[in-house]
């Protein structure tokens, strides 16, 4: 709810989503569950022939969110031979649910209604709850840090193996935490791998290895499928 998602249209898969999936293969094109229905997640890991990936999604045993991965969705993406790119969003990767209850009431202290779940407000009122959050919400609610990120990564590497996860910053929805804001700090990231033991192939995989190698088994299904 606190994304705004809504209640699973279908109890999984449509019939059309089904065909979705099967396209999908066919052309070579890579299954993303993140931020579905575990419902619609699980039908889709198994009905893919290819591996699936979570393009951008956390655990959901460190931090209970409705967007973060169960161990059983877990699992699912380890048997399709998929990949979980741990994703860079404070709100998955630690649990502040009092956080957003005061975003809540700031929201309505500074004029800020929301109307069909989203917020229209002028500039001017933006701005104020935007100076505000900054001021008084972030202050006491500090963002997750590369601590924080790594944590996830952690888990899921114990779960599923180091051959199924990978890295998302999600620069571009929301993305952005302590250590890890842009680009440029990315070091930042491979510094606290490295403290936690990872080897060189290691990062190699969680970087971009793990999810070329999905690449490259979707392309080669794909190719099956042609000459058939």
């Amino acid at each position: 709810k606190r994304f705004g998602d809504k209640e699973a249209e279908h109890g999984g898969l449509s019939g059309f989503g089904r065909k979705v999936v099967q396209e999908m293969n066919r052309l070579g094109m890579m299954v993303d569950v993140s931020h579905l229905a575990k419902s619609t997640m699980l039908q889709a890991t198994e009905l893919s022939v290819s591996p699936v990936i979570a393009s951008h999604s956390c655990v959901r045993e460190l931090v209970d969110v409705s967007r973060n991965l169960d161990d059983e969705q877990l699992m699912a993406i380890k048997k399709s031979g998929g990949v979980v790119q741990v994703t860079a969003v404070d709100e998955f990767l630690r649990d502040q649910a009092s956080k957003y209850e005061d975003l809540d009431s700031l929201r309505a202290a500074v004029g800020i209604i929301a109307v069909d779940d989203q917020y229209v407000v002028s500039d001017e009122i933006y701005r104020n709850f935007v100076r505000r959050v900054a001021t008084e919400i972030d202050v006491k609610f500090p963002r997750a840090n590369v601590t924080h990120f790594v944590d996830h990564v952690d888990y899921i590497v114990k779960k599923i193996g180091i051959d199924h996860v990978g890295i998302s910053s999600d620069f571009d929805g929301g993305g952005g935490i302590i250590g890890w804001d842009n680009a440029s700090e990315s070091e930042n990231v491979t510094r606290e791998l490295h403290a936690r033991g990872y080897s060189e192939a290691d990062i190699a995989k969680i970087w971009s290895g793990n999810m070329l190698r999905v690449m490259a088994d979707n392309e080669k299904v794909a190719a099956k499928t042609a000459e058939h």
